[in-house]
């Protein structure tokens, strides 16, 4: 019996093995329906052999399985090829994620104004996620209703955190690179907050400028350029209004005007205000933080939700379908690889 699994050369001829020797009029099913006509002694002496025959049988059967199987896989992986220059056809394609678009559209937007894109680590130490942002111990950030806290990495280490903004990433590209410095940082962040507007891991971009005699008159135009551009309407207004954050100083939130277009809010016009991202000029603390002389050098910083910046300008109304993974709200709202951002093609493909 366990020649003819061993001789058997592909997994439909070991099947038929199996058959013939498992199956319902099986040869070890034969003998183990006549343990009932055997009397007690025989029955004693004969059912152990069976037994044991029929689990070696079913083991040879399940290991011959695993080499076919085997050998079958090194076949396909050694003579099938995909031609992946061929474009893939409509119904096995994927889309590009809202979030992934964006964040083309916000690099090539800031590239065009002479910005680098900087990045660094989601698990963030707590001086550069608070400290050397202005944070100090008592900041309602810290709580742990706000912030995830790890588990220290060794008794008496102060515990590391899931970085709650992208801000970290200045001074990190402030300390390796110094000024002046024009650059954006997009990235995860993580908060703990989970509603249709909110969810525990979302994401964000902050920009930075840092140079000699940058002014707020500097921040305002690249606020609105950048506004324009991501959201192509020429009658964008924008507003700033005066407000407190710790790594700015003075800080303003900036609103741009809305209008009501085939029953939606849309972005643009002048009906009412809607709050799009926070900014300021870089608070002397923070430049000194990263190693610079805050007499010399002067700069502004901003940051907005990527997934909010998505939600505006393609109309979704719940961030929680953003991570979903509904393969039908992914081909809706998703782009084709093919849909590159591009300023001269318009930033929205």
């Amino acid at each position: 019996m366990l020649d003819r699994i061993l001789a058997a050369d592909s997994l439909q001829s070991l099947d038929s093995v199996r058959v013939a020797l498992l199956g319902k009029s099986g040869e070890i099913t034969a003998k183990l329906k006549s343990l009932g006509g055997m009397d007690a002694e025989t029955r004693a002496a004969e059912a152990p052999k069976i037994h044991a025959l029929r689990g070696r049988v079913t083991d040879a059967i399940a290991g011959r399985k695993a080499e076919l199987e085997s050998a079958e896989l090194e076949r396909k992986l050694a003579t099938e090829k995909v031609d992946l220059s061929l474009p893939a056809p409509d119904s096995i394609s994927g889309t590009v994620h809202p979030v992934s678009q964006v964040m083309d559209e916000l690099a090539e937007i800031f590239a065009d104004l002479g910005f680098s894109v900087a990045e660094g680590p989601e698990i963030e130490t707590q001086w550069y996620n608070f400290t050397a942002l202005n944070m100090p111990e008592n900041h309602p950030a810290r709580a742990m209703q706000d912030t995830f806290y790890l588990e220290p990495r060794a008794p008496g280490d102060e515990p590391y955190v899931l970085r709650t903004h992208t801000s970290p990433v200045q001074i990190r590209a402030l300390e390796v690179h110094g000024a002046p410095i024009y650059t954006i940082a997009p990235g995860r962040v993580y908060r703990s907050d989970s509603d249709a507007t909110h969810t525990p891991m979302f994401h964000q971009v902050e920009g930075l400028v840092l140079d000699r005699n940058i002014t707020l008159g500097h921040l305002k135009w690249t606020l609105e350029t950048f506004l324009k551009a991501f959201f192509e309407r020429d009658d964008l207004v924008l507003r700033m209004r005066p407000s407190y954050f710790p790594f700015t100083e003075p800080s303003a939130e900036v609103d741009v005007g809305w209008s009501m277009e085939k029953g939606r809010r849309v972005v643009g016009g002048s009906e009412g205000w809607m709050e799009v991202l926070g900014s300021g000029m870089v608070h002397p603390r923070v430049i000194a933080n990263a190693g610079l002389d805050p007499d010399e050098w002067q700069g502004f910083a901003f940051g907005c939700g990527i997934d909010r910046l998505a939600m505006l300008k393609y109309g979704m109304d719940d961030l929680r379908a953003f991570f979903d993974g509904d393969i039908r709200w992914l081909k809706h709202y998703g782009f084709k690889a093919l849909d590159v951002p591009t300023l001269s093609g318009g930033v929205g493909a």
